[in-house]
């Protein structure tokens, strides 16, 4: 816990500093939402196509999904997706001529989630 995904358009790969991202993102989400830095978990997931609109051409999609254990406000939640679209601002370069939509979401987990480490 936190459990972050980021689903990224492949055309922002080489715009995209995604570990000054997650080390970024880590931070904020300790900061905002009283997280512990080693429980933060980031994966990265290259999504090929993508269709906005009309339209299959000139658009790039990233959406950040945080699940955390239930406890926060809708305010803190709030304060940090605010944070994460900050942060796409300044990680996301999309290469000139394409349009970029950004978007990030916090949700509780559900009671059902559970976890292990070795």
């Amino acid at each position: 816990m936190p459990q972050i995904t980021v689903d990224y358009s492949e055309r922002l790969a080489d715009g995209f500093d995604r570990p000054a991202f997650a080390r970024d993102l880590h931070t904020a989400v300790v900061e905002i939402a009283a997280a512990k830095q080693p429980a933060c978990k980031t994966r990265f997931r290259r999504t090929e196509d993508v269709v906005v609109g009309p339209d299959t051409d000139g658009h790039a999609l990233v959406h950040v999904h945080i699940a955390m254990l239930p406890g926060r406000s809708d305010e803190t939640k709030a304060r940090l997706t605010e944070t994460v679209l900050e942060l796409l601002r300044q990680y996301v370069k999309p290469a000139e001529g394409v349009r970029l939509h950004a978007s990030a979401e916090v949700r509780d987990l559900d009671a059902s989630y559970r976890k292990f480490e070795e």
